[in-house]
């Protein structure tokens, strides 16, 4: 599905634009247009290479799917892969975007709903009424700052989801605790291979190295940068706290078991003198001393109570029982 949005020379909004009037839309230099492809077909792809001649290997990048972000320059445009990210059930779910940005136009590019696109045109529509047309760079700036300030929710999801595993693990660690830790991590990790390179594509933005932005607009791109630096430096966080998280568990674990093992060997040690003296006195020897005492069985007992007790009271006052 293709929707066309294109803001005219003579400053009104329109988002009914037939397809065939691309390439009139396009011959004007002063209009501003915005083409947006929701699972694109193999014909609404033929038709961007027809009306805009793109690359064949920036089509064949969107035709395939699944690329680190990056920047790539051509003549007359950018081609840009950006992600967004978004939570379903309670896991982070990267979305992909495919941005051809020229002098007088944007086409975005991407498979199932992005929030962030309906949210960017109705900010676009305010800054023309108040702004004016200030050229692709404002509409990209408010597409890339959107996308970005939607990973601020998610971060913060996880922000909490790790401040409750470690009240968690301080009250009872348990190997359940460990593997969503190791979950934790591995979405964390998935965030963090996205992030480095959307760091690195806003950082070629910042430093003029593209063509197509002037000074006024990098300005605001420096702080889409700023916000995606801030998201990468939470996601470093987070990956620490749960490291941490997890030392501490495998610590906490380690020390509940010693804590079983010191009061099971105290009570072996307890039972093991209590079996030493009925041992010792049920060999049937035939000289033993206290053999034929009268008393010798209640003397017996007795001193293996008194063995028993001042053992128990020993290992109670070391904490082993």
């Amino acid at each position: 599905m293709i929707r066309v949005n294109v803001h005219t020379e003579a400053g009104g909004l329109r988002n009914d634009l037939p397809l065939t009037a691309i390439s009139d839309a396009l011959a004007s230099v002063d209009d501003l247009l915005w083409i947006d492809v929701v699972e694109p077909s193999a014909e609404d792809i033929l038709l961007l290479k027809e009306e805009f001649h793109f690359h064949p290997l920036a089509l064949e990048d969107v035709t395939r799917g699944h690329h680190r972000p990056k920047l790539d320059q051509y003549d007359g445009y950018i081609f840009m892969v950006f992600y967004g990210l978004d939570s379903e059930e309670g896991r982070p779910c990267l979305r992909e975007l495919y941005l051809f940005a020229g002098k007088n136009y944007l086409v975005t590019i991407h498979d199932g709903k992005m929030p962030e696109i309906s949210q960017t045109a109705d900010r676009w529509c305010r800054n023309i009424a108040t702004l004016g047309n200030r050229g692709v760079g404002l509409l990209v700036y408010s597409l890339l700052d959107a996308i970005v300030d939607g990973y601020f929710p998610v971060i913060d999801e996880f922000g909490e989801r790790v401040e409750a595993l470690e009240e968690s693990i301080f009250a009872q660690a348990s190997s359940k605790a460990q593997s969503e830790i190791f979950a934790m991590k591995k979405d964390l990790m998935t965030i963090r291979r996205v992030l480095g390179p959307q760091r690195d594509v806003m950082n070629l933005l910042v430093r003029h190295d593209t063509p197509l932005f002037g000074a006024e607009q990098i300005i605001y791109f420096q702080d889409v940068y700023d916000h995606t630096l801030r998201v990468t430096d939470a996601v470093d966080s987070y990956r620490d706290l749960l490291s941490s998280a997890l030392d501490v568990n495998l610590s906490m674990i380690s020390f509940h078991l010693n804590e079983v093992v010191k009061r099971l060997t105290g009570s072996s040690i307890i039972l093991m003198s209590v079996t030493l003296i009925a041992g010792i006195y049920g060999m049937n020897f035939d000289r033993m001393p206290e053999l034929g005492w009268v008393y010798g069985y209640p003397a017996a007992l007795a001193l293996m109570v008194v063995v028993a007790s001042s053992l128990f009271i020993l290992f109670r006052r070391i904490d082993w029982i």
